[in-house]
């Protein structure tokens, strides 16, 4: 709209000049070197002087444009020469992605040939050369790189995951920790470098990582305190092993603080207040982790607390505390029958042992059971058809791995099946939906009026 007002107001203008020049014709004499121009009629000479300009103009573009023509003409070869070299590097990425080894070599080199630009070419070449099976051309091509400084990131991929592909974990950690360096906030940089630092045991490193990935929300922050809780729990063990009890204490007190629930956690953090004689504060902390969640690795624990030489009748004494807190859950007289039969008392021994299986018998409670018979009566038959009967029965809670499904012996932050890092958890295995439920009603009143007659004087 603009554009036409502006027309319109220029042919007003010159239509105005022409009337002005015919209304006001003049006279105009010029002489120059014995030449004259004589008009009756200004508007003709200025007529005529904007027809020498836009003659003279016209003339000027055409020598321009002349002498920038081989200019052109080169610039329009490499404009052609660039555009048929993306097409055929992106022709090669379809290639890649199809699986087509032989037209993506073809478009690389095509691509190479077009564009002079190696760092556009070398990822397609890398890629052609791997779809071949030519690693070492691929290795050679990231290598290559890793001298420029746009690429070098995508080198160092390319190197770790053809590490990663050959099993070379020392080689993967240093190109891992390289990619982290060149990119601190890639998510697949931080996972794959956790990976491999939980793999080598670098249990400090790892836990700066996991902060880390933390930090970007790559792990959600609960299953993120669950995990550094693990890591924890190892770099304490590791010290412990180093024979340094101060960061071993320190390490598992985070690792309690991190996850309380995380039984391998509490049993750390008990230990290495036991070992600087706070007694009575291991002795809360795995009493508090009892009554959340019995386990046979806190009645181990707890029965440590009394040392080597301590009386068994003693032991009895304080495991019937654990009944106390728990007495509806199986474990609890589980502990208690255990350090019965330690004592000696196998009445104790058989009620609590009855009270464990509720409304029916484990594997575990049939072994105990086992042990009873030989040791109260020596009826070695029995106790085989016990052990008979417990090879038999379904299988128990134990540490199993959420990734690859093996059962492990003991805690470990990693599964040395798998190499799965914190998965594995103490539940039943799959297929068995029926976890540990608490003693039925009438058996716990039954162990109540046990308690009140045992109390009761003679």
């Amino acid at each position: 709209m603009i554009r036409i007002l502006l027309l319109f107001v220029l042919i007003g203008a010159a239509v105005w000049l022409a009337v002005w020049f015919a209304d006001n014709p003049g006279r105009v004499e010029i002489e120059a070197l014995g030449y004259g121009i004589y008009t009756e009629q200004v508007g003709i000479l200025v007529l005529a002087v904007v027809i020498l300009i836009v003659i003279a103009a016209a003339l000027y573009r055409f020598w321009r444009s002349l002498r920038r023509a081989p200019g052109r003409i080169v610039e329009h070869r490499g404009a052609s020469r660039r555009q048929r070299g993306y097409q055929a590097l992106t022709q090669g990425m379809v290639a890649v992605a199809a699986g087509d080894s032989r037209e993506a070599l073809r478009f690389a080199r095509k691509a190479d040939s077009l564009l002079n630009d190696p760092p556009l070419t070398m990822l397609l070449s890398a890629q052609a050369a791997q779809l071949d099976g030519d690693e070492d051309a691929a290795r050679r091509y990231f290598e290559a790189m890793l001298s420029e400084p746009e690429m070098a990131f995508l080198g160092v991929r390319g190197l770790l995951m053809q590490a990663v592909r050959g099993d070379d974990k020392t080689e993967a950690l240093r190109l891992a920790s390289e990619a982290q360096r060149l990119r601190p906030n890639t998510p697949w940089v931080l996972k794959h470098l956790l990976e491999l630092q939980v793999s080598a045991k670098q249990w400090e490193a790892a836990d700066q990582t996991l902060r880390d990935a933390i930090r970007i929300g790559v792990v959600d922050a609960e299953l993120g305190r669950h995990r550094r809780a693990a890591l924890a729990v190892e770099a304490s063990r590791h010290a412990l092993a180093q024979g340094d009890r101060a960061v071993a204490a320190k390490r598992s007190r985070q690792a309690h603080d991190f996850d309380p629930g995380l039984i391998p956690a509490t049993v750390a953090y008990a230990k290495s207040l036991t070992d600087v004689g706070k007694m009575r504060r291991a002795t809360k902390t795995l009493e508090a982790a009892w009554q959340k969640s019995p386990h046979p690795d806190l009645a181990n624990a707890y029965r440590r607390l009394g040392g080597e030489n301590e009386a068994p009748l003693a032991l009895v004494k304080r495991f019937q505390r654990l009944v106390d807190l728990r007495e509806d859950h199986p474990e609890s007289h589980l502990a208690l029958a255990e350090a019965s039969l330690a004592a000696q008392l196998w009445g104790e021994a058989r009620r609590h042992l009855e009270l464990a299986a509720g409304e029916g018998r484990t594997s575990r409670v049939l072994r105990l059971f086992a042990d009873l018979e030989e040791q109260e009566s020596g009826d070695l038959k029995a106790a085989r058809q016990l052990l008979d009967e417990a090879a038999k029965a379904p299988p128990e809670q134990s540490w199993y791995c959420d990734s690859c499904g093996s059962v492990a012996p003991a805690w470990h932050a990693c599964c040395e099946a798998c190499g799965g890092f914190a998965t594995l958890e103490w539940r039943l295995p799959p297929g068995v939906p029926v976890a540990v439920e608490p003693l039925p009603a009438a058996i716990a009143d039954q162990s109540q009026e046990w308690a009140e007659e045992k109390e009761r004087p003679a």
